[in-house]
């Protein structure tokens, strides 16, 4: 066998092989649909229930009157003496202060277990 170095190099490639076929590029909706679940199960799981606690909060802050004993955002404990649009007049072990609606954090002692009971 004599062959030449064109007919050994012609043997090696095939000529009837079907051109590759150029790959299909990923659609844009294809890589938002991962990632608009990733966003819903982070709401459900996440921002949903914050919110609804934070509702709860509001509401309970609305309807706290005088002699309601609360508990502060910063941890101090006192019984409200007189109730005005935006602040609290609030009797602690010091004396009388005068506090933001906003800075109450829970119902404390006896009020506490009556509110959790409804």
């Amino acid at each position: 066998m004599n062959e030449t170095p064109e007919t050994t190099a012609t043997a090696l490639q095939p000529t009837d092989a079907p051109a590759a076929a150029p790959q299909p590029q990923p659609s844009g909706f294809g890589m938002m649909v991962p990632m608009l679940l990733i966003l819903a199960i982070f709401y459900f799981m996440m921002i949903r229930p914050q919110q609804r606690k934070e509702k709860e909060r509001r509401k309970m802050i609305e309807e706290l009157r005088a002699g309601a004993k609360i508990i502060f955002a910063g941890g101090l404990v006192g019984t409200i003496v007189e109730a005005t649009e935006k602040t609290f007049i609030v009797e602690t072990v010091n004396g009388q202060i005068e506090i933001l609606r906003g800075c109450v954090n829970g119902l404390a002692g006896a009020d506490a277990a009556a509110d959790a009971a409804k």
